[in-house]
C-alpha cells in the first residue's frame, strides 16, 4: 500500500501582489490548492471557502474521484450563493486542484489553471490540464507553443469555482508508485518557472522543503508577479500491516510521523497544515500591463534529467563573452521596438489584465524578446472575464485588432451586460 512519507506547503505573496488570495490544505491524505480570483478581497473568501470544503476529508467510501467532485461542487454553490448576495463580491471565483492518496492510486480533482505533477524517476508527468483560453486554442491547433507563450490572455481562465451556478470537474486517478513526488501548484509558480527547471529543482534537492523554497525562491526571482503556492509530497510503499494500525486512510498522518521521524519534520514533512493567504507584504507596484509572466506551454511528458549540477537554469550559469556586440543589438532592438510601437498606436485589441479584468489595449498584442511590449493599457473595466460564457470570451479575447472607438464601444457593451 502507499502512505505519505514526506510533505512540504507553503505559499508566498510574491513580489508584485499586496494580498495573497491562494489558500491550501496539506493534511495527509489529502491535498489541496486553491488560487482565487476577484479583485479586492473576494479572491481570498473564494479560495477560503475551497480549502474549508475539504476540510472534513473523504470518508471511509471506495470511490475517492467521485467524492472529492462532491466537494468541489459543495464549494462552487457556496461561493456561488455568496457571490449573488453581496455585490462586492460579484463574480468572485477560485481555481482547485485537489490530491488524495489511496492504497493504490493518487485520486485528482481540478478545475481551472493550478496544476498537478508528479515526478516518477526523473521525469516530470502533468497530470491536469489548465481550464485557460490560451491551452484551449492549444488543443484546437488554433495557436502554436510560440504564440502561446506571447498571448496576452495567458492569464484568462475558462472554468472556475463560482462564477457559474453548476461547474464540471475534471478528475482521474493516477497508479501512485513508492518514490513518486507530487506537486500541486498555483500558476504563480508554471507562469514564472518552465516545466523543465521545475523538473530540475525536484530532482536537485533530496529534501522537500530544500526544493519547495527554491521553487518559490525561483518565480521569485523571475519577477514574483502573482501569489506562489507549492505543495509536495513524496510516496513510500509499505507492506500490508506494517506501520500503525487502523486503516490505511485513517492513519496517513500517524505514517508520516512514524516514518518520517524528527528528521522528516525537520525536511518540510509537517503533519497537517492549513493556509488560507498569507500577510500583506510591502511589494513594488506591477508594471502595467502584465497578463501573465511568459511560460511555454508544457509537455505531458519531459526528459529524464541529467544530475542536478547539469539541471541548473541556463540563465543562471551564462557568460556574456561579447559584451559589446550584445549591446549593439540590444540598442538596435530597442529601436525597432520604439519604431515598431510608434507605428502602431492607432491599433487597439481587448483582453485583459493580470487580474483577469477585460482591459482595452493600445498596439499589437505581442511581446518582443527581452520582455518588450507592443501594447499599453489604456482602459480597465471592472468586468472579469470569467464572468463571461466560454462563448464570449472566445469573441471578445481574440486578438481581433480594432478602431478606438470599435473598442471602445465592445468593452461599453460588456460593462452594460449587452455583449452576447
Amino acid at each position: 500500500m502507499l502512505r505519505v512519507a514526506e510533505q512540504y506547503a507553503a505559499t508566498d505573496t510574491g513580489r508584485q501582489r499586496r494580498a495573497n488570495e491562494d489558500a491550501l490544505l496539506a493534511r495527509a491524505p489529502l491535498y489541496v490548492v486553491a488560487d482565487g480570483m476577484g479583485g479586492a478581497q473576494a479572491g481570498e473568501v473564494a479560495s477560503r471557502i475551497a480549502i474549508e470544503s475539504f476540510q472534513p476529508g473523504l470518508g471511509e467510501g471506495t470511490h475517492p474521484e467521485r467524492e472529492l467532485a462532491e466537494l468541489a461542487r459543495a464549494a462552487n454553490a457556496r461561493i456561488y450563493e455568496l457571490s449573488r448576495q453581496n455585490a462586492e463580491q460579484a463574480g468572485m471565483g477560485t481555481t482547485l486542484t485537489a490530491v488524495y492518496v489511496g492504497e493504490r492510486e493518487v485520486a485528482i480533482a481540478h478545475v481551472g489553471d493550478s496544476r498537478a505533477y508528479c515526478l516518477r524517476d526523473g521525469e516530470l508527468l502533468r497530470l491536469t490540464d489548465d481550464h485557460s483560453l490560451v491551452d484551449e486554442l492549444l488543443r484546437q491547433g488554433r495557436l502554436t507553443p510560440e504564440e502561446a507563450v506571447e498571448h496576452p490572455q495567458r492569464s484568462v481562465i475558462t472554468r472556475a469555482l463560482g462564477p457559474e451556478g453548476v461547474v464540471d470537474v475534471d478528475t482521474r486517478s493516477f497508479r501512485g508508485r513508492g518514490g513518486d513526488v507530487y506537486l500541486l501548484c498555483s500558476d504563480g509558480l508554471t507562469t514564472m518557472v518552465p516545466e523543465v527547471e521545475i523538473a530540475a529543482e525536484l530532482v536537485a534537492h533530496r529534501r522537500l522543503r530544500d526544493a519547495g523554497e527554491a521553487l518559490i525562491g525561483a518565480a521569485n526571482e523571475a519577477g514574483g508577479r502573482d501569489n506562489i503556492t507549492v505543495v509536495l509530497v513524496r510516496l513510500e510503499e509499505v507492506e500490508l500491516g506494517q506501520g500503525a494500525a487502523g486503516s490505511p486512510h485513517a492513519t496517513q498522518a500517524h505514517a508520516l510521523d512514524e516514518a518520517a521521524g524528527e528528521g522528516a519534520r525537520a525536511n518540510g514533512a509537517e503533519l497537517e497544515r492549513t493556509i488560507v493567504g498569507a500577510p500583506a507584504v510591502t511589494a513594488p507596484p506591477a508594471r502595467p500591463p502584465e497578463a501573465g509572466a511568459p511560460a511555454a506551454p508544457p509537455p505531458q511528458r519531459l526528459p529524464r534529467h541529467a544530475p542536478a549540477a547539469a539541471a541548473q537554469p541556463p540563465r543562471r550559469r551564462r557568460r556574456i563573452p561579447h559584451a559589446g556586440a550584445i549591446g549593439a543589438a540590444l540598442v538596435t532592438l530597442a529601436i525597432l521596438a520604439a519604431a515598431g510601437y510608434l507605428a502602431f498606436q492607432n491599433v487597439y485589441f481587448v483582453g485583459t489584465d493580470a487580474r483577469g479584468l477585460v482591459t482595452l489595449y493600445e498596439g499589437l498584442p505581442y511581446r518582443l524578446p527581452l520582455g518588450v511590449d507592443l501594447y499599453s493599457s489604456e482602459y480597465v473595466s471592472g468586468v472579469s472575464a470569467s464572468t463571461l460564457t466560454p462563448a464570449q470570451r472566445a469573441r471578445l479575447l481574440n486578438h481581433t485588432l480594432r478602431s478606438e472607438t470599435n473598442a471602445g464601444d465592445l468593452i461599453r457593451s460588456v460593462e452594460l451586460e449587452q455583449f452576447e
